[in-house]
């Protein structure tokens, strides 16, 4: 599961932006189920986002932590972090604003949902995950 963790200020992003971007990054993941995919949007009053000791009402700050799949190829990681400044370009740089990223990948082993082991990438259970866009026992 990617979750995407948003943080920015107050008023950088509209309902209607938000849907968008969710949107955006959750087609980045086209080999996962949608439900896999979460973001949360955490908007920072002006007085407390600080960047080098000081004010920053301009800075977004984005945490992603992968679980589903790792990178592994640097040239993967080049194209996903190329893919992603540009689909937040229109909503972060082109707004003047300035942003950051960073991705933590954690083993696969440590995760489950709802109480159960997701399935190995590939498996027919995978598929059928991807298929009902939802948890799932074999049939």
């Amino acid at each position: 599961m990617p979750l995407w963790n948003i943080y920015h200020p107050q008023d950088a992003f509209s309902d209607a932006d938000k849907q968008a971007i969710a949107e955006r990054i959750t087609a980045l993941y086209t080999d996962l189920p949608k439900f896999y995919v979460g973001l949360v949007f955490h908007p920072v009053p002006k007085s407390s986002f600080f960047i080098g000791g000081e004010r920053a009402d301009d800075f977004v700050r984005i945490s992603v932590d992968h679980i589903a799949r790792q990178i592994h190829e640097d040239e993967t990681r080049r194209r996903f972090l190329g893919a992603v400044g540009r689909l937040l370009a229109p909503y972060v740089a082109d707004r003047g604003l300035r942003w950051e990223i960073h991705i933590d990948e954690t083993p696969f082993g440590l995760w489950t949902i709802q109480d159960m082991r997701p399935p190995v990438p590939g498996t027919p259970q995978s598929e059928q995950w991807r298929a009902d866009n939802r948890p799932s026992t074999p049939a």
